[in-house]
């Protein structure tokens, strides 16, 4: 084991063989979602001002919420629907189905809000990428998100300097790909967990995910931290492009593999060396702003 800004971090280059996820019992179940009002320790569909409720995201409010506190926002975009790879592991591409945020966050001392993808026009969820095809235009997800992420700061005591942005798979992706798309949306953010690819890494359908474009997104990025996690040795492709495109710029960056083999992120929901890194950094996110 090796210390990387105070965290502890696990050898990737050391051969292994990646477990299944099926093969560790879980500690945690998320609780199902609800068609009912925000409360503590209840986990519900929220329609943001404005929108229809085909366009809710799933919204947790911890077990200790207290309307006296301001909580750090955990927000978590899915990854691309229809997905179900030879293991069995699939992906529906909509909020209801996300599980980073609660396995990692532990249900307690923050807000977990699973956001969706909308299409161009802003009426529908998209359930792959963002937009319409083939021009991709996130300007509707984007305008929705900070409508999200003002309702929870109005309404529920959220914390507007201590919010972290994490994703699964195509949502790991969208942290820098959307997340960082312009200087308005990038300063929404104090952090980012990006859990199974990486902007920039490779090409995709959208316009703008080569190199060059992810280049200039990720000198948003700036100071703030990114805890980027993958399955199996994946983040050592991420790392090793990072090092190649930023030398000198990833004093702030953690990589670590999930420490198991599959694109999933059922991983989050058992005991496991990257959850236990993922909640030490996630702890040390909430004494930082933007």
């Amino acid at each position: 084991m090796i210390l990387l800004l105070g965290l502890p971090v696990f050898a990737q280059d050391v051969p292994r063989t990646w477990p299944d996820w099926r093969t560790v019992a879980a500690d945690m179940v998320i609780p199902a979602v609800e068609d009912a009002e925000p409360q503590a320790g209840r986990r519900v569909r929220y329609v943001p001002t404005g929108y229809s409720s085909q366009l809710a995201v799933s919204l947790w409010l911890p077990h200790d919420w207290d309307s006296a506190k301001r909580y750090p926002i955990f927000v978590e975009l899915p990854g691309n629907g229809g997905y179900r790879d030879a293991r069995g592991d699939e992906c529906s591409g909509r909020p209801d189905d996300c599980r980073l945020g609660y396995g990692l966050t532990a249900g307690t001392d923050w807000i977990w809000v699973c956001v969706p993808f909308l299409n161009t026009s802003g009426d529908a969820v998209a359930l792959t990428w963002w937009g319409d095809a083939p021009d991709y235009r996130p300007q509707a997800t984007l305008a929705f998100w900070r409508q999200v992420l003002a309702e929870l700061c109005e309404r529920f005591q959220g914390d507007r300097e201590r919010v972290v942005l994490a994703g699964f798979s195509r949502g790991a992706i969208a942290c820098n790909a959307l997340g960082l798309h312009d200087d308005s949306t990038a300063a929404l953010w104090s952090a980012f967990l990006p859990c199974s690819h990486y902007d920039g890494v490779r090409s995709w359908p959208f316009p703008g995910s080569d190199r060059a474009a992810a280049a200039s997104r990720f000198q948003r990025l700036g100071q703030r931290p990114q805890l980027i996690l993958g399955e199996h040795s994946q983040t050592r492709e991420t790392r090793a492009y990072l090092e190649a495109a930023y030398p000198g710029q990833l004093d702030q960056i953690v990589t670590e593999s999930t420490g198991f083999q599959n694109h999933s992120d059922q991983w989050a929901l058992r005991p496991c060396p990257a959850r236990t890194l993922a909640r030490t950094w996630l702890q040390q996110q909430t004494s930082r702003t933007k």
